[in-house]
């Protein structure tokens, strides 16, 4: 597969640390990719998961580092902390090496589009619809990506592609739709109360690309459900990259079995 040659790559809600982190696919999507700024949107490192039981497989370890060898080998990366990652906000406005931290940005198109850059934790008073909800809706996501798990493995073993059960049952479900739409109309808010021309965004492993109202709303997505990233082309174009559509069957099928070497011999 030839390497695609991008002027800006959003990528966000990695979740290293958590097993259900697809790092395989992100290395396959970094080694297909040659970046010249790459936006850390917040969720890089999940230190939440990583509190609870530490775990650190090779494949996690070679997204670190591949993604600091890309600050050092000429792409400039700015690193936009969330609330999984949010020890790292107290460095906000800081330079570590190569690496930008920063809770905010403002990125300008090659096409003159100003668009505001960040996680989108900062959204949550307004989405949220109380502590019992709150609570109800982690135990049921963690369902959703325990079924998600085994239902891709099953598909692997048949030879067949990784597909996003999770986000397929997430899309059907009434209250999902209506905190995903909150969280749209909270980040199109501040956008436009700032006077610019758009938001990218994360958080809600939710990709998405949609006009409101005059204002650009775009959400990267995630790697633990949908394998997406938000790129921009060399002449301005944004969409969303899709890497599990991508690739044909028989890579998927590689990194799938790869997965699961590594996993029987962690255990």
């Amino acid at each position: 597969m030839k390497q695609q040659h991008y002027r800006t790559v959003w990528l966000s809600d990695i979740h290293l640390g958590h097993k259900d982190c697809k790092a395989e696919y992100l290395l396959d999507f970094l080694h297909h990719s040659k970046i010249d700024t790459l936006y850390l949107v917040g969720d890089i490192i999940d230190m939440w998961a990583m509190s609870k039981q530490f775990r650190w497989p090779q494949a996690h370890n070679q997204v670190l580092h591949t993604l600091l060898n890309l600050s050092e080998k000429g792409t400039q990366v700015i690193y936009l902390p969330g609330n999984h990652d949010e020890p790292l906000q107290k460095y906000n406005g800081m330079n570590f090496g190569e690496v930008i931290i920063s809770r905010e940005f403002i990125h300008t198109t090659a096409q003159g589009k100003r668009l505001l850059v960040l996680h989108g934790d900062q959204f949550d008073q307004e989405v949220c619809f109380g502590p019992l909800q709150a609570w109800i809706g982690d135990k049921a996501y963690d369902l959703l990506l325990f079924l998600n798990r085994w239902y891709n493995k099953y598909r692997a073993s048949m030879g067949f592609p990784y597909w996003s059960l999770a986000g397929y049952i997430k899309g059907h479900i009434k209250g999902a739709n209506t905190a995903i739409a909150r969280y749209r109309d909270a980040c199109c808010q501040r956008a436009r109360k700032d006077k610019l021309d758009g938001v990218v965004c994360g958080h809600i492993h939710h990709p998405e690309i949609s006009e409101i109202d005059g204002i650009t709303y775009l959400n990267d997505g995630d790697w633990i459900e949908n394998c997406t990233a938000l790129t921009e082309s060399i002449k301005g174009k944004l969409e969303l990259v899709s890497w599990t559509q991508i690739l044909t069957t028989a890579s998927l099928h590689d990194l799938e079995h790869a997965k699961s070497r590594r996993t029987d011999q962690a255990a």
